[in-house]
C-alpha cells in the first residue's frame, strides 16, 4: 500500500467511502424540504412573488452573511422578484443580528417580508415587532436555537431539535442555498442545474465560517471552487486579482487566508456594505475599486491587530493562573478582537475572551477549542451580561464594563466545573501516518491535493518522521522569528522544513535528534522546485 492510500485508510476512507470522498457528488444533495418550515417559507415567497411584495434580506456583516445575502439577491432576481433589497447591519451601530430599530426602519420602506440570513433564530422580540408592523419574517440561520422558536412564518435552521435533515452543520449561506433549491420546485427562472453557478458564494461562506467540510459542505465547496476558477463574478474576480490569487489555482486556503480576511476587514473597521457592493457589482471597474478598498482596509486591520495583540499579551501575564483568559481595554476595536482572541488562544493554549471597553459597556469576542464551549460559558453568565451567543468555538458577548471581573470569575468557574482533562493535548497536531523521507515525493503532494478542499473536518494530512538528525539550522525574518531546519533520517534522506513565527522550542541546535510533525509542500524558487515541509511540531529525542 502506498503512502497516499495509507493516509486515506487512516481516515477511514476505503472502498466506496474512498471513492465518494475523492469524487464528491453534488447530486447526492439532501431534500431541502427536510429542513424545518421549508414548505411554509416557500409558500410565503410564492405569494410574495405573485403580489410583487417588497422584500428585504436581513444579512450579517461577516462573510457567511454577506455571501448568503448576495446569493439570495442573485437567485430571487432570476426567479423574477423585482422588489428586493438588502440590509446589512453595522457592527458598531446595530451589532450582530436583528434589532428592533432596524426592523422599524425596514418596515418604513414599505417592506412586507424580511428574510434573515445567518441570524434570527434568537430574535423573538424583533420578530414580534415586525409582526406588529405588518411585516412577516422568514428566518434562515444555522446558529444555536431557542427552546421555543420565535413567531416567524418560518424558522429554517438545521440545528432545531425537531429537524429531520440528515446534515446539521450547514453554514448560513448553505441554508440560504437550500431555500433556493426549494424555490426551484415552485418557481421558474432558475432551471435545475443552473443554481450551481451560485456555488462560488456557497464555497466562500462555508470555508470562511469554518463549518465542517464533510457531507453536503464538502460537495458544495468542491464544486464551488470549480465555479470560482471560472471567475464569472466581477467582484470575486477583482478580489482574487488584488489578493494575488490566480483563478486556476484557487483552493480552500485561498478563501480562508486571502479572500476572507479582505472581505471581513470592511465590517471590522467600517461597514460591510463595501464588501456587499463588491460581491454584487456588475461593472468590472466598480468591482476593482471596491476590492482595492477592501485590500487597503485589510492592511489597516493588520496594523491595529498587532497593536492590540501586544497590549493583550502584556495584560495576559496578570491572569496566568486562569484556565480561561479574559482581557479588556478601552480603544481595542471590537471588530478586531476576535482575531486577537484566536492569536492568544494559540499562544497560551487557553480559551480566550477579548473585550473592548466602551465607557459603561464592553463588547468582544471569544475563541475556544476542544471540549470547552464559549457559547455555553456565556450562557453560564447570563445574569451579568447584556447579550451574547454564538458557536462552541467562537462567540460574542456584550456586558456592562463594571461586570468584567465578575464575568472573568464566572467563565473560569464554569471551565473548572466541566472537569475537562488534558485539553492542551488537543491542540497538538495529530499525525495521519509515520513515514521515512523517501516516501515524501512530489507525486505524493499531487495525490494529497485530490483530498481538497481542506478545512474543519478535513484537515490537510500531517506526516510524522522519527529519529532525525538536524544537519542545518537557520533563523530568518526581521526579528529572527522564523526557522528553517535541514533534517536527515536513518536512511540518509534529507528534507528541509520551515516554521514561521515559530515557538522557541522549535529552534533546536544542529546535531540534535528529533521527531517532527509536518505537512509536505512544493517550494518554487528561481525556477527550481523542491519538496519541503511546513513544520507543525517538534520533539527532541
Amino acid at each position: 500500500m502506498n503512502l497516499f492510500e495509507e493516509i486515506l485508510k487512516a481516515r477511514g476512507l476505503t472502498g466506496k467511502a474512498r471513492d465518494a470522498f475523492l469524487n464528491p457528488s453534488y447530486d447526492a444533495k439532501h431534500d431541502p424540504f427536510l429542513l424545518p418550515d421549508m414548505g411554509a417559507a416557500v409558500d410565503r415567497l410564492v405569494d410574495a412573488h405573485g403580489l410583487n411584495e417588497k422584500i428585504t434580506i436581513y444579512g450579517d456583516y461577516d462573510i457567511d452573511g454577506l455571501t448568503a445575502t448576495t446569493l439570495l439577491l442573485d437567485a430571487l432576481a432570476k426567479f423574477g422578484f423585482t422588489n428586493v433589497d438588502a440590509f446589512i447591519p453595522n457592527r458598531f451601530v446595530e451589532g450582530y443580528g436583528m434589532t428592533v430599530d432596524a426592523v422599524e426602519r425596514i418596515a418604513a420602506t414599505g417592506a412586507t417580508l424580511i428574510i434573515t440570513v445567518d441570524c434570527g433564530s434568537l430574535s423573538e422580540k424583533e420578530i414580534i415587532r415586525a409582526k406588529e408592523l405588518g411585516v412577516d419574517v422568514i428566518v434562515t440561520d444555522h446558529h444555536n436555537v431557542a427552546p421555543k422558536q420565535p413567531p416567524a412564518v418560518a424558522v429554517i435552521n438545521p440545528k432545531r431539535p425537531d429537524h429531520s435533515y440528515p446534515f446539521i452543520d450547514l453554514a448560513g449561506v448553505g441554508v440560504a442555498f437550500k431555500l433556493v433549491q426549494a424555490l426551484q420546485t415552485r418557481l421558474e427562472g432558475l432551471p435545475d442545474g443552473q443554481e450551481k453557478w451560485l456555488l462560488d458564494l456557497v464555497a466562500l461562506g462555508t470555508v470562511c465560517d469554518v463549518v465542517t467540510l464533510v457531507d453536503e459542505n464538502r460537495a458544495n465547496v468542491f464544486w464551488g471552487l470549480k465555479v470560482l476558477a471560472r471567475a464569472h463574478r466581477p467582484g470575486l474576480k477583482a478580489l482574487m486579482a488584488v489578493a494575488g490569487v490566480k483563478p486556476g489555482e484557487v483552493n480552500a486556503r485561498s478563501l480562508g487566508f486571502a479572500l476572507g480576511p479582505r472581505m471581513n476587514a470592511a465590517g471590522r473597521l467600517e461597514t460591510a456594505q463595501i464588501a456587499l457592493d463588491m460581491l454584487t457589482a456588475r461593472d468590472g471597474m466598480i468591482a476593482l475599486q471596491k476590492a482595492q478598498q477592501l485590500d487597503e482596509l485589510n492592511r489597516t486591520r493588520r496594523t491595529e491587530q498587532d497593536v492590540i495583540l501586544r497590549e493583550a499579551v502584556e495584560q495576559a501575564q496578570d491572569y496566568s493562573n486562569d484556565p480561561v483568559l479574559v482581557v479588556s481595554k478601552a480603544g481595542w476595536n471590537h471588530g478586531i478582537v476576535g482575531i486577537v482572541a484566536a492569536k492568544l488562544l494559540e499562544k497560551y493554549a487557553k480559551p480566550t475572551f477579548v473585550l473592548e471597553e466602551m465607557g459603561e459597556e464592553a463588547k468582544g469576542s471569544a475563541r475556544s477549542y476542544g471540549d470547552f464551549s464559549a457559547a455555553d460559558a456565556i450562557r453560564a453568565a447570563d445574569d451579568i451580561i447584556t447579550k451574547g451567543g454564538g458557536h462552541k468555538l467562537a462567540a460574542g458577548v456584550t456586558l456592562p464594563t463594571m461586570n468584567i471581573p465578575a464575568f472573568r470569575q464566572r467563565v473560569n468557574e464554569f471551565y473548572r466545573a466541566q472537569k475537562l482533562f488534558n485539553q492542551q493535548a488537543l491542540l497538538l497536531p495529530q499525525r495521519d501516518v509515520v513515514t521515512p523521507f523517501l516516501n515524501v515525493t512530489e507525486e505524493l503532494i499531487h495525490q494529497i491535493e485530490t483530498m481538497e478542499p481542506f478545512g474543519n473536518g478535513n484537515p490537510e494530512p500531517i506526516l510524522s518522521t522519527q529519529n532525525l538528525r538536524v544537519v542545518y539550522r537557520k533563523r530568518m525574518g526581521t526579528e529572527q522569528q522564523h526557522i528553517k531546519l535541514g533534517l536527515q533520517d536513518l536512511d540518509g534522506s534529507k528534507l528541509y522544513v520551515v516554521a514561521f513565527n515559530a515557538p522557541e522550542h522549535f529552534f533546536v541546535e544542529q546535531g540534535a535528534r528529533v521527531t517532527i510533525w509536518y505537512q509536505p509542500n512544493i517550494n518554487e524558487w528561481n525556477g527550481r522546485r523542491s519538496v519541503e515541509g511546513r513544520l507543525l511540531h517538534i520533539e527532541i529525542m
